[in-house]
């Protein structure tokens, strides 16, 4: 082995850092090094990055395993004490380019090899370190990390820390260095994309971000937004949607439940109605508009009646991408503390939402047969539509293109033109 392998789980964010991460090793000249970059997101990522790192050994048994992510962030002691692992590396310290340096100049020491730092302490973030992870034909943007939240059930805070938001100025910037490189489409992301510019001069808000990159890069032909709390959504956001064609009709959307009582007991922001209203409104000023949703399935006390309430959610959002995510406890959180719903009962219910997810997909789906679409092609012979549908064609097109195609029949869960 010569340059180092990087392995990635978990969220965009992560695949982002990983290609950031990439960059700094190769200009510190890394080498003969293995790099996983850890999720922390439910009990079952943590298990699986054990399970990986155990793979990436036996697969690399001379090269330097070096972890980093959440899940080294918020346990490193979990790996410290695998004698897999040469080093455990935090969230601030990855993004560091003395990070990287030093693992290149001289393998790090007995008191080098654990480097994770209080989290909590960071005030920044750096979102101008890459330009253009992602395909050939849509690249991502950092704009925030961290959450100044803390869900019941959530660990992220304590592996990202607190809300941080990249200037606008910078973000601008990086975008039209995207266009000029070809890309036709930008996604915006962060860990609690909703609350960037809360902690910049004058607090501006998400909606004043999206209509100043749309003002300032005209050439720009597609602007996506990742993923929002719809509860915290602006007053600017929302005239972007009505008004911005440019900006794509696609929200995904953190909901976690469909009950009252379980969202206040999850220490969510909004309640059940609260989701309704936002939904309707989105489609009352922009028709097109679809929308994913996160989901959590057999959170603690959750009755069979809360659990239908989230069900019925998936029809009166009217939501077509469903992440359902059967509840895991984390240790540390206030929800790890609560009576447990039955292993089972998480697992059925978790397969129910999965089932109404594929067919609000296929309805979906069957609903574009006839339309037009313009298609943001990934590769010659695949492209997504402007709600984020699959769609494949015959012939083929030049990746990066956005071309416009009649939408013929649906098959297999995509779109076929």
């Amino acid at each position: 082995m010569n340059a180092p392998v990087f392995s990635t789980m978990g969220c965009r964010l992560n695949a982002y850092e990983t290609a950031a991460m990439q960059e700094l090793a190769e200009e510190a000249g890394l080498k003969n090094a293995v790099v996983i970059n850890t999720c922390a997101v439910t009990a079952e990522a943590v298990r699986k990055a054990r399970k990986d790192i155990r793979r990436l050994r036996r697969e690399n048994p001379q090269a330097r395993l070096i972890v980093t992510g959440c899940a080294a962030q918020t346990e490193p002691e979990t790996f410290t004490a695998m004698p897999e692992v040469d080093a455990v590396i935090g969230n601030t310290e990855k993004m560091q380019s003395s990070t990287w340096q030093g693992l290149a100049a001289d393998f790090i020491g007995e008191t080098e090899a654990l480097q994770v730092d209080d989290i909590m302490s960071v005030t920044e973030t750096a979102g101008h370190l890459i330009d253009g992870f992602g395909s050939r034909s849509r690249a991502y943007v950092q704009v925030q990390n961290g959450c100044d939240h803390r869900c019941t059930f959530c660990i992220i805070p304590y592996g990202r820390g607190n809300s941080r938001s990249v200037p606008a100025g910078v973000v601008v910037d990086q975008i039209k260095r995207l266009v000029d490189r070809g890309y036709n489409e930008v996604v915006l992301t962060g860990v609690d994309l909703t609350s960037w510019g809360g902690d910049l001069p004058g607090n501006p808000r998400l909606g004043d971000l999206v209509m100043r990159i749309l003002r300032l890069v005209p050439d720009l032909p597609r602007l996506r937004i990742s993923s929002i709390d719809s509860i915290e959504a602006d007053e600017n956001l929302m005239q972007a949607i009505a008004t911005e064609p440019r900006l794509m009709p696609h929200l995904h959307l953190s909901l976690q439940h469909g009950d009252d009582l379980i969202l206040k007991r999850m220490k969510r922001r909004h309640l059940r109605d609260d989701a309704i209203r936002f939904t309707e409104e989105a489609r009352r000023l922009r028709p097109d508009m679809t929308f994913g949703a996160d989901i959590i399935a057999g959170f603690p006390t959750e009755t069979e009646p809360m659990f239908e309430n989230s069900l019925a959610l998936v029809e009166d959002c009217d939501l077509t991408w469903l992440h359902v995510f059967p509840y895991s406890p984390r240790k540390g959180t206030p929800a790890a503390r609560m009576p447990a719903v039955d292993g089972t009962a998480i697992r059925e219910r978790a397969a129910r939402l999965r089932e109404a997810g594929v067919a609000r997909v296929s309805r979906h789906l069957a609903a574009q047969v006839g339309r037009q679409h313009q298609v943001l092609m990934e590769g010659p012979n695949m492209g997504r539509t402007e709600q984020f549908a699959e769609v494949h064609t015959q012939q083929a097109q030049t990746t990066g293109s956005i071309v416009t195609l009649d939408i013929a029949e649906t098959e297999s869960g995509v779109l076929r033109a």
